[in-house]
């Protein structure tokens, strides 16, 4: 391709690390990439080099990405020029400052090479196009633009729901441990106390449950890796569920053959757990849930057993979906527990480089997770 004919993407952010990325990712396409690391280099730059595209920063030092976008668009050429805004503030109001600045989309970072290829192909082929097709198009955006909102929206109400709900179901299970700690208080009462702290601490989960899955979708779910004594934490936790498998009548069993992992300690104790409540909520009346870790050539393989109804074969990856319910010819078993469980152990399992799967028990259903042993 002669140098004329590629087209020229202009990328105006102050960061020189996501400079060079997008530089990267944009040649390897055959693109001519002009770079600035501010918004005055960067309207210099659009001035002198009349770019077929613009890659721009929301936050800059001096003038931000809103104020070079409304100075680009009144300059000859630009009320025509796509502009794309890069910002890591994934919310509603940073997205209709874009909008309203001029922005013609909108990725939030860390920008995946892929989306930010196929969002710049777009944006170069729409500027081509006809009048009519351009219409059309304005039509689709807004449309979009108004879904992007939404989801924006949904993700706010999230966090401030989790956020909110965390404090009483905290104090919850503060007050379910003080009671616990009177040694006045009767059998019935005493059991009544620890079935509310064992279900105040699974509401707890489910909330940081959905505010992980948040983070993941933004690709902001990064473990925190340390040393984990494995025996330890399956023991506190067959312990935390020894009073519901009783009630249950279902017997608990673990088996641990390797001594640690470098591991989120938080993340993957809610693996365990989530896998372990979904089994006892499966496992029938008398029958035993088991609970193994073992080395698997340079991984640990966990796994969660139970002899319940099983999963279908067909069903075994849609099952980490959001919400899923897995039909038998029995009865509707709602192997996700509240649909978010399962969807949760797949990324936090994910997000440390591992894999999530689910096998047959004859009868039952085995969750295993694998884990690289070295980070």
């Amino acid at each position: 391709m002669q140098n004329e004919a590629r087209p020229k993407i202009l990328v105006v952010d102050d960061n020189a690390q996501n400079r060079a990325l997008a530089q990267a990712t944009l040649e390897d396409e055959g693109y001519r990439v002009l770079l600035a690391a501010s918004g005055e280099e960067g309207i210099a730059k659009f001035e002198a080099e009349a770019p077929d595209c613009i890659l721009l920063d929301v936050r800059m030092p001096g003038m931000d990405g809103f104020a070079v976008c409304s100075r680009i668009r009144a300059l000859p050429g630009g009320p025509d020029m796509p502009i794309l805004f890069l910002t890591s503030s994934r919310d509603v109001d940073t997205f209709d400052r874009a909008l309203r600045a001029g922005g013609d989309d909108f990725l939030t970072k860390p920008v995946r090479p892929t989306e930010l290829v196929v969002r710049v192909q777009a944006a170069l082929k729409l500027r081509r196009m006809s009048a009519e097709l351009r219409e059309h198009y304005e039509l689709v955006r807004r449309q979009r633009d108004d879904l992007m909102r939404l989801q924006l929206q949904k993700e706010r109400l999230t966090a401030f729901v989790v956020h909110d709900l965390k404090n009483p179901v905290n104090a919850m299970d503060l007050y379910a441990q003080l009671l616990l700690r009177d040694r006045e208080l009767g059998t019935r009462a005493r059991e009544s106390a620890q079935r509310i702290r064992d279900e105040a601490r699974s509401l707890l989960r489910l909330l940081l449950n959905l505010l992980d899955i948040s983070k993941s979708e933004e690709g902001r779910l990064v473990p925190d890796r340390a040393e984990v004594d494995l025996e330890a934490l399956v023991t506190e936790i067959v312990t935390v569920h020894h009073v519901a498998a009783q009630a249950a009548g279902v017997a608990l069993r673990h088996s641990v053959e390797v001594p640690s992992i470098a591991a989120d300690v938080d993340l993957l104790r809610r693996v365990i757990e989530n896998l372990l409540e979904n089994a006892l909520r499966h496992a029938p009346e008398g029958s035993e849930v088991q609970i193994t870790v073992t080395p698997d050539e340079g991984a640990v393989e966990i796994r969660v057993a139970d002899a319940g109804s099983g999963v279908p074969l067909e069903l075994r990856e849609k099952i980490f979906e959001r919400f899923v319910q897995v039909e038998s010819s029995e009865r509707v078993v709602s192997r996700t527990g509240r649909g978010l469980g399962l969807t949760f152990c797949k990324l936090a399992v994910e997000a440390h480089g591992g894999s999530v799967w689910v096998e047959e028990a004859k009868p039952g259903a085995v969750f295993c997770v694998r884990l690289p042993d070295e980070p």
